[in-house]
């Protein structure tokens, strides 16, 4: 194959799987996505989805969250982890979205990275998911599928988000990273990996992490006998 028919081979699986793409953070508005991808920062969005509903039941726009004090909504989202950073973020740019844009949030890229504890990967959700602007974040699932399919080297997420732009059409970008996700969250993870339910990468996965996975089963195998 290509590495053009590798790329609509791509499309068309996970058009087939997910013709219907949840998105996996629960949310209501912009404001209320922008925290709970904040809140996603090295956790699960399981766990978010079960800590922002406490959150914004006290507090889901930016005049009601200054109106807590930061230890108040740390002590909400500690079972997220890194609660004293990301406390200080949310109350931090609730506080500018209310002084600079009358508590609403800003559909560009770059003054989204302005505010607080708001990275670049968090803002590309936000203006792709709250607003359809098009952008293509970047995920660990997405970094390691991307590797795996060899569409990208794999040295850092920024060369995989390049990349996966350069490759896929700018229409689809939004709805192939939500499809990538949910795809590497079943059929590719990190851990617990069964190629022969991965049909795309067993199908165009690099050679070398083809190689590697054989070679690792048949050591494991030998192991048990």
């Amino acid at each position: 194959m290509t590495k053009q028919e590798k790329v609509n081979f791509v499309i068309q699986q996970l058009n087939t799987l997910y013709p219907e793409i949840p998105v996996p953070l629960e949310h209501k508005d912009p404001y209320t996505l922008l925290i709970a991808v904040l809140l996603s920062a090295q956790s699960t969005d399981v766990r978010v989805n079960q800590i922002t509903p406490l959150l914004f039941e006290k507090a889901d726009n930016p005049y009601d969250m200054v109106k807590l004090s930061v230890d108040e909504i740390r002590e909400i989202i500690k079972p997220v982890g890194l609660s004293p950073m990301k406390s200080k973020g949310i109350h931090g740019l609730s506080q500018i979205l209310i002084q600079k844009y009358e508590g609403t949030v800003p559909k560009d890229l770059a003054l989204l990275e302005e505010l607080p504890s708001v990275g670049h990967k968090t803002a590309s959700v936000v203006v792709s998911q709250a607003f359809g602007i098009p952008a293509f974040p970047v995920d660990t699932h997405i970094h390691r599928l991307l590797y795996r399919w060899g569409f990208s080297s794999g040295k850092n997420v920024v060369q995989t988000e390049k990349d996966a732009k350069r490759l896929f059409p700018k229409s689809l970008w939004n709805n192939l990273h939500l499809q990538i996700i949910w795809y590497g969250r079943e059929y590719s993870p990190a851990r617990g990996w069964n190629l022969e339910k991965d049909i795309i990468t067993r199908t165009i996965g690099r050679k070398t992490v083809l190689r590697d996975y054989h070679k690792n089963k048949k050591t494991a195998k030998k192991a048990v006998s």
